[in-house]
């Protein structure tokens, strides 16, 4: 991967959006119904885009926004939508274009107070917390206003259904395919009431959803470990909705957090720009972090979220920020030595190109593995049913259950991932950092990467025809290769890939859905030569296997 020369430098003014420009695209700009890329897309995270090309603009919102209150509708959701923003520029119009809607449908919302932001974990914590009560089986559900850690210019808008989890590709399937419909009729059938009308009807309720959620934090988080031990906490929440939490969390638990940066400013002129020269709100990036990387030593511990709160980035003194797969590790096994009325049947689920060195810290524990799929939806279910004790993903995202077992939430939680690193010190007395080293002198060191690779749009096709017997190797960079797969083997879903395993690596290939490239992901438990060789390999593989 080649850096950019703003890399892991403070962002110049040349590169901040313009925010005027971003606003009159979003409410003067059509899209442009022959191009797909301007088409309602639900990807892994829901649609995303940016008004400056046309494809997340006033048009898309409303139509989505319909789309969701059909499907509601066809469901019998009659319990209250829980409805949450992040603090990109977009976000605030796009909240008010779905409430114009949503009121006008006579949709019950709850969203935030004061305009203010909400974590995408809280909204997921809040649907789950109301249909665990009696309501009359009037089901919740909610909707983010988020693209998560992308660029500043960029927009988001993701469904999670009454199980609180990102809803699965046959619902977003649904969603998607009904707001294209009303785009392509021009909207017709689309209904909405002015915003200053929608707030003040008796259905759309503003309220207050952090209170609740940090007092529940200690049925999660060993708080009174974490106080005990003085711990010296330091957070930035880069600019996001947990802006207003960390504080609040301070007092109510008695915890020592200094928060690094409370600027909220939509065009993030405070961050170090990302390693392709772009500003990105990514607290897994090394060049992202880098501000708070070079505070490490005036904490004992610090973390940082992303925009919309659903994803950790750990920053310690004995190896700066960890690589999001090394602090999955050490987060697995710390939970499953250290919460003892989870059911001793439940499993660790893991994303395919999450790191093997999950598999041999479950196996250690005689844990069972659950690997699906890319994408936190596949963990809903486990961690609904408390079948799952832990769901991560190598992109900085996870979750876990409640101290007793039960569910917490079904979406990603930057929050009680920050807060559980702060409890592995309290109690270990070691960082994270130093306890994953200690991992590797155990099992073996990982070297862990991914890259893309140009292909064709007829490879892309040819990806999602893939079965194990078109990998004809037998070998993988020296090694003996011990599984070809298609099929995740913890829930037998298609992985839209390929990925082939060699006793001392491996490597998994998929294809973007919006460039014509593939990612390859990789890891070695012997070098970087290795590893490099373990790529080189791949992309011989993946060529035969395509033609």
């Amino acid at each position: 991967m080649s850096l950019h020369d703003l890399a892991g430098k403070p962002a110049p003014k040349s590169i901040l959006v313009n925010l005027n420009d971003l606003e009159k695209n979003y409410y003067e700009r059509q899209p442009d119904l022959s191009d797909s890329t301007q088409l309602v897309a639900f990807g892994t995270s829901g649609h995303r885009g940016t008004s400056l090309n046309g494809s997340f603009t006033e048009s898309h919102l409303l139509a989505i926004a319909q789309a969701i209150c059909d499907y509601r509708s066809k469901q019998g959701y009659t319990g209250p939508l829980h409805l949450g923003k992040d603090t990109h520029f977009l976000s605030d119009p796009a909240q008010k274009t779905v409430l114009e809607v949503f009121a006008a449908n006579q949709v019950d919302v709850l969203f935030q107070a004061d305009n203010g932001f909400t974590p995408t974990p809280v909204i997921s914590w809040a649907i789950l917390q109301y249909n665990s009560g009696s309501h009359n089986e009037s089901l919740a559900d909610g909707v983010i206003i988020t693209p998560s850690h992308n660029p500043p210019a960029d927009g988001g808008i993701k469904y999670n259904g009454p199980n609180g989890g990102p809803a699965d590709t046959d619902v977003t399937g649904w969603i998607q395919d009904r707001a294209n419909h009303y785009l392509r009729t021009k909207l017709n059938g689309v209904k909405r009431v002015l915003y200053e009308k929608s707030v003040s009807m008796p259905h759309i309720k503003a309220v207050d959803f952090s209170r609740d959620y940090i007092n529940d934090l200690d049925k999660i988080i060993d708080m009174k470990a974490i106080s005990d031990g003085k711990i010296r906490i330091g957070v930035d929440p880069l600019g996001g909705a947990g802006v207003g939490y960390w504080e609040p969390i301070a007092g109510r638990y008695n915890l020592d957090i200094t928060v690094v940066n409370k600027w909220v400013d939509p065009t993030f002129s405070f961050m170090t720009v990302d390693h392709d020269g772009k500003i990105r709100m990514d607290c897994s990036s090394p060049y992202a972090m880098r501000g708070l990387v070079a505070l490490k030593d005036r904490f004992d511990i610090a973390f940082a979220n992303d925009p919309d709160t659903d994803r950790h980035g750990i920053v310690v003194p004995s190896v700066g920020l960890m690589n999001p797969n090394h602090y999955l590790s050490v987060a697995i096994q710390y939970l499953f030595t250290h919460r003892p009325d989870w059911s001793k049947d439940i499993g660790v689920g893991k994303t395919l190109v999450s790191s093997g060195m999950i598999d041999r810290v479950s196996g250690d524990l005689g844990l069972k593995l659950v690997e699906v799929p890319v994408g936190f939806k596949w963990f809903v279910d486990g961690l609904y049913n408390g079948k799952i004790g832990f769901g991560g993903e190598e992109s900085a995202g996870a979750s876990f259950l409640r101290k007793n077992g039960q569910v917490w939430s079904t979406d990603k939680d930057g929050i009680i991932l920050n807060l559980l690193s702060a409890e592995i010190l309290a109690k270990s007395q070691h960082d994270p950092g130093q306890i994953y080293q200690e991992m590797e002198g155990r099992f073996g060191k990982s070297f862990y990467t991914r890259i893309d690779q140009e292909t064709t749009p007829e490879q892309k096709f040819a990806f999602k025809k893939l079965t194990p017997e078109k990998v004809i190797a037998e070998r993988l960079a020296g090694g003996t290769i011990v599984a070809k797969l298609t099929h995740a083997p913890g829930n037998g879903a298609s992985i839209g890939g390929l990925k082939v395993v060699s006793t001392d690596g491996w490597f998994a290939a998929r294809p973007s859905g919006t460039e014509n490239i593939y990612k390859i992901y990789a890891e070695s438990f012997q070098n970087e030569k290795h590893l490099e060789n373990i790529l080189t390999e791949a992309k011989k593989i993946i060529n035969e296997t395509l033609q």
